[in-house]
């Protein structure tokens, strides 16, 4: 007897957020949770790819064609880039339906430049949309989210974020940075329900302009919008987790240490003649953010030198 398929996750009586919504990813996050039954704040502020500029009409046509197809929707052109504008796009989804369930930090920029030459106003640029701009919408979700015992965030990180790349010290940077916000998020609200954790998708969209994407595989938005929609579903099981979306590859991304070498002393000259051991990363360690990964990281050091001390 062949069993029969699961039932759909949907996301009935939901209201999400999804920022950066007018276009691309953004877009197919916000069609994809609406179809399935969610009430979607459509935010987008319709700048250029570099942040520049304002125009209400990608979120507009975004929730007219979730409308069309049956959706609910409302569109919010404010911008993530001030605290005033994430308290007005959080609170156009408490105006128009009552709460929050999900938050989707997307909205992104770029502005290349190598490191020699970036301009600090193009480095401020990039991190007030990428790493403040997931800050001012996720300080005031979160307490709305812990108060009501449920809440499901993902931010937006790149492996540009976890690998580097050349010309994008602003996006790296920023990228990195939302790791950091996460982590806290997912700590701070494992006890009430909320989880927290970071999609790395690969798209090609609009930021992919001036890329050569004529030898790549199949990369739609399409690929990406199922894992993010899993971990913004109720039935999402982790937090604190890195998880990879690109050319259909799903995978896991995680921060790992090497055991490592303790010594009841160091010199200048040990660290040089131990490098070989202190970098093997033959059985790496991974310390999950939940429940305490920053204290296990401790317990572990703490043990090495109770131990070195004791065969001292």
């Amino acid at each position: 007897m062949s069993e029969s398929p699961a039932a759909p996750l949907r996301f009935d009586d939901r209201v999400a957020v999804v920022t950066g919504a007018g276009r691309g990813l953004g877009r197919a996050y916000a069609e994809l949770l609406a179809s399935r039954g969610a009430k979607v704040v459509v935010n987008d502020s319709g700048g250029s790819l570099t942040g520049d500029g304002a125009d209400a009409a990608p979120a507009d046509q975004v929730v007219g064609a979730i409308v069309a197809a049956g959706g609910q929707a409302v569109a919010c052109a404010e911008s993530v880039t001030t605290r005033d504008g994430g308290e007005a796009i959080i609170g156009t989804a408490l105006e128009h339906y009552g709460r929050l369930d999900i938050l989707i930090h997307n909205a992104g920029n770029v502005r290349r430049a190598a490191l020699k030459e970036m301009s600090y106003q193009d480095f401020d640029a990039v991190l007030d949309v990428h790493l403040r701009g997931a800050f001012h919408v996720v300080r005031p979700a979160f307490p709305l989210m812990c108060r009501a015992g449920y809440g499901r965030i993902v931010l937006t990180s790149s492996i540009g974020g976890l690998y580097g790349n050349r010309e994008v010290a602003n996006y790296a940077a920023a990228k990195a940075g939302v790791l950091g916000l996460s982590n806290v998020a997912a700590l701070e609200g494992a006890d009430d329900g909320v989880t927290c954790n970071v999609i790395v998708p690969a798209a090609v969209t609009r930021m992919a302009e001036g890329i050569d994407t004529s030898a790549y595989p199949p990369m739609g938005a399409d690929l990406v919008a199922p894992v993010v929609g899993w971990l913004a579903h109720e039935s999402c099981s982790v937090t604190g987790e890195i998880f990879i979306a690109l050319a259909g590859r799903v995978a896991r991304a995680v921060i790992a240490e090497t055991p490592g070498v303790y010594r009841p002393s160091w010199t200048v000259e040990d660290v040089g003649d131990n490098l070989e051991a202190i970098r093997k990363v033959e059985a790496p360690l991974v310390f999950p953010v939940v429940p305490d990964g920053h204290a296990e990281h401790i317990r572990y050091s703490f043990t090495q030198a109770a131990q070195g001390a004791h065969h001292a």
